[in-house]
């Protein structure tokens, strides 16, 4: 079991390519088996993932998302499968990167790296994933959550701030909130 994150737990920094990305980490009670069923089964992702998922899970598959409504829908591509330790795929022009590590005997690291097409998108998609990978552990102790949009004001908003406090590039336009 998960304990809450009060405050920002993603990092940035440059991939060694030079890519910009927020990287966060977990470690679950669960085996490696069951946490990979949170990043790869729709049924598990509709618990914290922001969109709604329909995945090929294999390379070049099609990963289909819908039910946003802050979000038109869209798709991408599996880019890696090597399961249970590794999944990642295109979405709109970031990646997103999930890596396993059985830790011990019931143990999981659980570890997102959103690779971002643009630096000022890293305080935004921080607070993003933060309040998703929150409705994840809410998910792993078994408890509900009002879902990763659980209103513009909060949780995200508070987190948001707190990424920019912390220096995260910031400024892109935040859907739902930001006019177009």
């Amino acid at each position: 079991m998960t304990t809450p994150h009060p405050g920002p737990t993603g990092s940035y920094a440059p991939l060694d390519d030079g890519r910009p990305a927020v990287r966060f980490t977990r470690t679950y009670d669960q085996a490696i088996e069951r946490v990979w069923r949170y990043v790869t089964d729709p049924a598990e992702l509709a618990h914290w993932f922001p969109s709604q998922v329909e995945i090929e899970l294999r390379a070049g598959g099609v990963i289909r998302f819908h039910g946003d409504p802050n979000m038109p829908e869209s798709t991408g591509r599996v880019l890696a499968v090597d399961a249970p330790r590794h999944l990642s795929f295109s979405w709109g022009g970031d990646e997103l990167r999930f890596d396993l590590e059985a830790l011990d005997e019931g143990h999981t690291r659980f570890t997102l790296t959103n690779v971002l097409e643009a630096a000022d998108t890293a305080a935004r998609n921080a607070a993003g994933w933060e309040v998703c990978l929150d409705a994840l552990d809410a998910a792993d102790r078994g408890e509900s959550f009002d879902g990763p949009h659980a209103g513009t004001l909060a949780p995200w908003r508070v987190r948001y701030d707190a990424y920019v406090e912390a220096g995260l590039p910031s400024g892109a336009p935040v859907p739902g909130m930001d006019e177009a």
